[in-house]
């Protein structure tokens, strides 16, 4: 300890002298009001781009579920002077009633039943589908064209990717039987295939399909088409769609059963028909299908530089050429089922 002396001459001890860190002045009131301001401008501007972000995934979400389609514009006497009916019939879960034409062919207990695709109506224009109804007609089959109900002119409904559509189909295909009909065959055509496949895994009444450039929606599938438009990440931007979904139109993804269709073994015959060029459902897909099948009449025609929906278009003799020996093969099992039916055993 320092000691020190007073004048009188004491000894005193010397404390070292504590000095107080220095301390900033204190904001001003204004200061710290600028800071708020900043933070609540910076705040601000988050939110404004989170809520822009969530609002093009909603436009995105409307849109698809309510697709622009062209009014009709001809019909089969017009197009290829086959005679028609008008008709009506209930889908099959009663939920709303369905328009379409029956194209008869005399005597036959044979009917085609054409499933099409998004945004489009029951001519499909691009397929062009009056040309394969005028074909199946000259089959002798008897055809059944119908609006799914976001097509509809009367009672416009929104796109559901197969939850709604599928019952329409089922209601189609109930109304050819109503008809007489004694064998089905389902000819669908982009997100229309799909729908068949869901219809296919709650019905015995169809005896083959043609699937033309099958779509099925899932989250691949949704992701890859949205990014064809718009350059959106993945990640958020799924899970926002799989959330806008429901609230836009009552349809969840985990509500369509892509899982279960993807992994079927269907016990009709079946042909896929895709192109390696297809920019909406990658062909992949088709492929996979395809290979869970084990009827022996099944079958895929993968078409090497053709586009979604376009390869009648595109190969017109071909594509009718695997169809009817398609078709040919299926008539041939049936009368072979009838013939071990009906056989007498000793």
């Amino acid at each position: 300890m320092d000691l020190a002396t007073t004048r009188t001459g004491t000894p005193v001890s010397r404390q070292p002298i504590e000095r107080k860190p220095d301390t900033p002045p204190p904001l001003s009131l204004g200061m710290i009001r600028f800071k708020h301001i900043i933070v609540a401008l910076l705040l601000s501007v988050f939110f404004f781009f989170v809520f822009c972000f969530i609002s093009l995934h909603g436009y995105i979400a409307w849109v698809l579920s309510n697709p622009t389609v062209a009014p009709l514009y001809s019909n089969p006497s017009i197009a290829k002077g086959l005679k028609y009916e008008d008709v009506t019939f209930p889908a099959l879960d009663g939920s709303r009633t369905m328009q379409g034409w029956y194209i008869p062919a005399e005597g036959s207990t044979k009917t085609i039943v054409f499933s099409h695709g998004y945004g489009a109506n029951r001519e499909e224009s691009w397929v062009p589908m009056y040309d394969l109804a005028h074909y199946a007609h000259r089959l002798n089959f008897n055809v059944v064209m119908f609006d799914y109900g976001f097509a509809s002119q009367i009672n416009k409904d929104i796109a559901t990717g197969g939850k709604k559509e599928s019952q329409q189909l089922l209601g189609a295909i109930q109304f050819a039987k109503e008809k007489g009909a004694q064998q089905i065959v389902v000819w669908g055509f982009s997100m229309g295939a799909g729908t068949a496949l869901q219809a296919g895994l709650v019905t015995k009444d169809v005896d083959a399909m043609i699937l033309d450039s099958t779509f099925l929606l899932e989250p691949d599938t949704l992701y890859h088409n949205i990014k064809q438009n718009i350059d959106l990440p993945r990640q958020p931007s799924l899970e926002i769609m799989e959330l806008l979904f429901p609230l836009l139109n009552g349809t969840g993804l985990n509500q369509i059963p892509y899982a279960k269709v993807k992994s079927e073994d269907y016990p009709f015959p079946i042909l896929f028909m895709h192109g390696t060029k297809d920019d909406k459902a990658p062909y992949p897909i088709a492929e996979e299908l395809a290979a869970n099948q084990s009827n022996p009449y099944s079958e895929s025609w993968i078409v090497e530089g053709s586009h979604h929906e376009l390869l009648f278009r595109e190969h017109p003799r071909e594509y009718l050429r695997r169809v009817s020996a398609f078709l040919g093969n299926v008539q041939l099992a049936e009368a072979k089922e009838i013939e071990q039916s009906t056989a007498v055993k000793p």
